[in-house]
């Protein structure tokens, strides 16, 4: 106990490094200020006039019309390295990110949840269509390099506290199973009942739950519109309280759906990798996420993400609902994103040893 208080005082004096002064002073409309060294662009300023021209960004008809798949790693020949090392994931390789905000097991109505059956029924639909889950580590390091996952992985999170016996209940049987896990959307109120810290502390040191932030006050909204300190706040106080799973999380899980540039760009300052939204655009692929541009006035709730272009930090969600009709389109996507990949594959190669492998070398081969 006392070795891990020794932790946890290490653990906030860095973080306290990152202070909320810094955040009052950057946290200014200037989207994706910090964003990851991945999407820097670290190419030669050679002129593209001549170089073998590189297909367009994989489309589909499968995505509302205004959810249009948007790309963020700039270096062209770096992404096409991690694209094709032989190491890294396989072409078409896609996430589904499922929100899951209550799991019912009684006949009472409870607002945004799926009912215990109907869980059962996506759990098992996932894995008899071969998907397998990641954590939000295995996520980022997809997103960035892509590091290899399984072909068709889920990303199930939780919203909000949940106790131990909530998780064993209704996560746990697949867990043994299968292996799989589960990222938990935690609010790092004030004041937490030491039980239930206790028990999700357990969870998360067992490698079942991956705890991850959601702000500090479960009804609260960020958006551009609320004020420096209340995101200073929100943002901070994720990062102190989550200091009792000695953890620095990378993730942070939009309360209640809201973003906006002012609060993306805090949380990049404040180093998280991450970001999701509750918008149910579409899957997301290596270099590829879907996202709105404008407003969907058949859509209204979904807040237009594209603008802030930082797709990293808008990650869409499908609801547990939402999952249960998306999963065969889902892979329908993968199939065809595989396709054109593959058929494009000596173009790009191409591209890439005549503009590329002089600084980065030749692409690595099995």
């Amino acid at each position: 106990m006392q070795t891990r208080n020794a932790l946890q005082e290490i653990l906030l004096r860095s973080i306290f490094v990152l202070t909320i002064v810094f955040i009052l002073i950057s946290c200014q409309l200037n989207p994706s200020a910090t964003a990851d060294p991945a999407t820097v662009d670290n190419s030669s300023n050679e002129s593209v006039e001549d170089f073998p021209p590189l297909p367009a960004t994989f489309q589909t008809n499968l995505l509302n019309p205004l959810d249009t798949p948007h790309t963020y790693l700039n270096d062209t020949c770096r992404s096409l390295r991690y694209k094709w090392n032989p190491i890294n994931s396989e072409p078409g390789t896609v996430v589904m990110v499922i929100l899951i905000k209550n799991i019912n097991r009684g006949t009472t109505e409870i607002p945004d949840s799926i009912r215990i059956l109907e869980f059962f029924d996506l759990m098992e639909m996932l894995k008899a269509q071969g998907f397998d889950t990641i954590d939000t580590n295995q996520l980022h390091a997809f997103l960035q390099r892509n590091a290899a996952i399984p072909p068709r992985s889920v990303l199930l999170i939780q919203d909000g506290n949940q106790s131990e016996e909530y998780f064993d209940k209704n996560f746990r049987e697949y867990f043994e199973r299968w292996g799989w896990t589960v990222t938990n959307a935690w609010v790092s109120e004030a004041e937490i009942d030491p039980v239930l810290l206790e028990g999700n502390v357990s969870l998360e040191e067992e490698g079942f739950v991956n705890h991850q932030a959601r702000g500090v006050t479960p009804d609260t909204i960020l958006s551009d519109d609320v004020a420096k300190t209340i995101i200073a706040r929100e943002l901070q106080g994720s990062l102190n309280g989550l200091v009792s799973f000695n953890k620095f999380p990378n993730a942070i899980i939009w309360p209640n759906g809201g973003f906006g540039y002012r609060p993306v760009d805090a949380a990049r300052q404040l180093r998280f990798r991450l970001g999701f939204t509750q918008n149910p655009r579409g899957p997301i692929m290596y270099n590829w996420i879907p996202l709105a541009d404008a407003a969907d006035p058949e859509r209204p709730g979904l807040i237009p993400e594209g603008r802030i272009n930082d797709p990293v930090m808008t990650i869409p969600m499908y609801s547990a609902n939402e999952a249960i009709n998306a999963i065969d389109t889902v892979r329908a996507i993968s199939k065809a994103a595989a396709e054109y990949t593959l058929a494009n594959k000596e173009t790009e190669f191409e591209y890439y040893n005549t503009v590329c492998a002089e600084k980065y070398g030749p692409l690595p081969t099995p």
